[in-house]
């Protein structure tokens, strides 16, 4: 019987039959072993893949590229490639740009694009990566400073994205006539965050430098997604403060209702002790890298710093750079010879390392958790180490789970040290068991619980006075809860620090007193004393940080 007489099952099998048919020698019935046809010449010039051909039919350059990298680094690239897909993946919702899209990530056009990169899914195993200080650095400012810019720029210059991704984008953007946006969009991932130009949720990436490893946290700028910010820099060990220099622009952001103000006193709330202002784009047509304007920025930003509780000598850092081109971020400029100190990121790598103690209690606040083949938590873990199959307790509710497996910034490790921001899969818990805000402890030494505390609180900004019954939102490390002013304790003097006798009927703006407050539910917190990073805490009220305080002491519940 003929092969034609049969139907084949599928059109492929019909194709595969007919090249077999031509493979045939004339007359019998065995293959022709010498026929080659899936041989391709290696050093044919014609065999240049489809994907390497521009828009216009030409041929992107395979050859010796113009900075000297020969055909060969295309395994190179690739291993970036593993870096950067392993890099960008631990936020909430934030998923990395090298994935395979979301529904609500990409649009369709780009799919096929996404998918062909996204092939090596193996984060790199990095032998040295425990022994590298990790540091969370959060990029804080006003809405359109430049913070995601800054952020894609850095990781362009550190090699975690690779020029094709980048370019890629900034075709992307060219389309939605969005040019200068390209860089930011290594940070900002979601379709929504890319349409508008601000970023939503906190993205995550990570660079290194020879002796450091860093986190970047980049938040948002936008007055709306404060609590979000505020999630962001309670992770941080390191704050760095974008500010705009453009005429205008810096006026906006720092002035009341301005998000500069907020931001900062926010990151000193949260625990960062070192701030890093950086003075963002100075190749501004209207700045021109001018000193005058430079230091005008400087001048009005100091006394606020100051106010805030940032030491101006030890503190705090201004240094000039510019995100869109990279100017002063790497590699120092020319275009401002005024400017002496290190660029940025060698600057990051010359600061002195933060000591934090491995033998204490455990403490993890969870920031997100999500199913992935069992629970998976992610949170900075704070204090004390945590190792493979250990067994701790989440509180408030005192369950008891096992760590399966522990990531560290994506790559898995066997035991991990305080300061790192952990992915852990856990057993013996469901993810609806787990709220954002819980504390995941050792069994010996557990967090404290409650739901009454005595607070001492500054009042920063608010309008009327304020009483016992007074309700705000509770921002405290990484849990958000209802809290009501049940009582005014007394006064403190600002300067003297002395403590009033008779219990105040009212405070206002910009006096300080201890509070009774008592949250909606229970919540894991430690007296600022014992334990700072759990212990400091703010206060909000219609879109604006109405408070800062410190726990004082945690009054047991009565029954």
């Amino acid at each position: 019987m003929e092969p034609r007489d049969t139907a084949p099952d599928s059109w492929e099998q019909e194709d595969d039959e007919a090249v077999m048919e031509r493979q045939l020698r004339p007359g019998s019935n065995t293959l022709n072993v010498n026929a080659k046809p899936f041989v391709p010449n290696v050093n044919a010039a014609e065999f240049v893949p489809v994907s390497l051909k521009t828009d216009s039919g030409e041929l992107e350059s395979v050859g010796p590229v113009e900075n000297g990298e020969a055909d060969v680094t295309t395994e190179e690239t690739w291993d970036e490639k593993e870096v950067e897909t392993s890099e960008e993946e631990p936020g909430g919702g934030d998923d990395g740009p090298e994935e395979v899209p979301t529904v609500d990530d990409e649009p369709p056009e780009t799919l096929e694009e996404e998918e062909e990169i996204s092939v090596p899914k193996i984060p790199p195993i990095q032998p040295d990566a425990p022994k590298k200080e990790h540091i969370n650095v959060v990029f804080i400012g006003h809405v359109d400073a430049g913070k995601s810019t800054i952020g894609g720029q850095i990781m362009y210059l550190t090699g975690m994205v690779d020029k094709r991704t980048l370019e890629k984008y900034e075709r992307e953007a060219k389309e939605k006539n969005r040019e200068t946006w390209y860089l930011s969009w290594a940070l900002d991932t979601n379709q929504e965050e890319r349409d508008k130009g601000k970023t939503v949720e906190v993205g995550r990436a990570y660079f290194e430098t020879d002796k450091k490893h860093f986190t970047i946290l980049d938040a948002p700028g936008h007055k709306s997604f404060v609590p979000n910010m505020i999630g962001g820099a309670s992770q941080a060990d390191l704050a760095v403060l974008v500010i705009s220099a453009r005429k205008g622009e810096f006026e906006t952001g720092f002035e009341k209702g301005g998000q500069t103000r907020e931001h900062a006193m926010l990151a000193k709330t949260a625990g960062v002790k070192h701030l890093i202002v950086l003075v963002n784009k100075m190749d501004d047509p209207t700045v021109n890298w001018s000193l005058e304007r430079y230091e005008e920025c400087k001048e009005k930003l100091v006394p606020f710093l100051k106010k805030v509780g940032f030491n101006p000598k030890k503190d705090i850092h201004f240094m000039p750079c510019s995100g869109l081109t990279g100017a002063n971020l790497k590699e120092p400029t020319d275009l401002c010879p005024w400017y002496t100190g290190l660029p940025f990121i060698p600057h990051l790598d010359s600061l002195p390392n933060f000591n934090r103690s491995s033998d204490g209690p455990v403490r993890l606040p969870i920031v997100d958790k999500y199913k992935d083949m069992g629970t998976v938590i992610l949170g900075k873990l704070e204090s004390g180490s945590i190792s493979k199959a250990q067994q701790l307790v989440m509180m408030p509710n005192r369950h008891v789970v096992e760590v399966l497996s522990l990531l560290s910034d994506d790559v898995e490790t066997e035991d991990a040290g305080p300061g790192e921001n952990l992915k852990l899969r856990l057993k013996g818990i469901e993810e609806e068991e787990i709220l954002p805000g819980f504390i995941l402890c050792n069994g010996e030494s557990l967090c404290h619980s409650g739901r009454t505390f005595d607070a001492q609180i500054v009042i920063i900004e608010h309008k009327s006075i304020i009483c016992p019954g007074y309700n705000a939102v509770l921002h405290i490390h990484t849990c958000i809860e209802e809290v009501q002013i049940t009582a005014l304790i007394c006064l403190v003097d600002k300067k003297s620090g002395e403590k009033s006798k008779m219990r105040p009927r009212f405070v206002k703006q910009d006096q300080v007193c201890i509070a009774r407050l008592r949250t909606a539910g229970t919540i894991c917190l430690e007296t600022f004393k014992e334990f700072p990073q759990m212990g400091r805490f703010t206060l909000r009220d219609e879109g604006k940080t109405i408070a800062i305080g410190k726990v004082l002491k945690l009054v047991a519940e009565r029954d």
